[in-house]
């Protein structure tokens, strides 16, 4: 069977939504409007008769979306947050955040954000630098990472300008608090286990 890029895919995306008599719109928005504008694209992709069906629909999902505050003040009531399993703060700033320090896991710290209509659940690996062979590392990483369900681990500049290996998972900023908290754990446990199976490859011990 020929193997296709996701190019490939994206063009006959692009084709199947001006055969249903869709045009392409640019607009600008501020950031956090992301999930607003999404909500409003799928409702406008409607036929006339079925907007006002939708529209309580889509005012509804509208409410569920956290925001990094709202995040903050649902988590701390937590069993993982009230047991002292796990403490929580938040980063204010131009875009709040919030750092989660995993006390059952040697106080690994975990940073959460919320992007538009998505959350994300990060935590540092380490940097670059101390990756011994970097071609071997990253193929083995591409072919082992489906072993950590539910993250991925990327590349990130840090405000210093130092390379650093992460792992993070994302989920709807309208899931259920529940998902949240179930992410944050497994994103803890799956860090542990991602520094147990690439140690070979540090300069020094992880």
């Amino acid at each position: 069977m020929e193997k296709k890029s996701s190019a490939y895919y994206q063009r006959l995306y692009r084709q199947r939504l001006r055969e249903q008599g869709l045009v392409k719109k640019e607009v600008w928005i501020l950031p956090e409007h992301a999930s607003a504008l999404m909500a409003v694209e799928r409702k406008l992709r409607q036929p006339m008769a079925q907007l006002d069906a939708m529209e309580k629909e889509i005012d509804m999902s509208m409410q569920q979306v956290w925001s990094a505050t709202a995040l903050h003040k649902a988590l701390v009531g937590t069993e993982l947050f009230q047991g002292k399993r796990a403490s929580v703060e938040l980063i204010d700033g131009s875009e709040a955040s919030l750092h989660v320090t995993m006390h059952e896991y040697g106080d690994l710290p975990l940073f959460i954000a919320v992007f538009g209509e998505q959350i994300i659940v990060e935590a540092l690996l380490w940097p670059v630098s101390d990756v011994r062979d970097l071609t071997k590392f990253n193929e083995e990483v591409l072919r082992t990472h489906k072993l950590f369900p539910l993250s991925s681990i990327g590349l990130e500049r840090l405000a210093d300008g130092t390379d650093c290996y992460t792992m993070f998972g994302a989920l709807s900023s309208g899931s259920a608090l529940s998902d949240v908290v179930f992410e944050i754990e497994l994103l803890a446990d799956n860090v542990i286990k991602a520094t147990e199976a690439y140690e070979n490859h540090l300069a020094m011990p992880a």
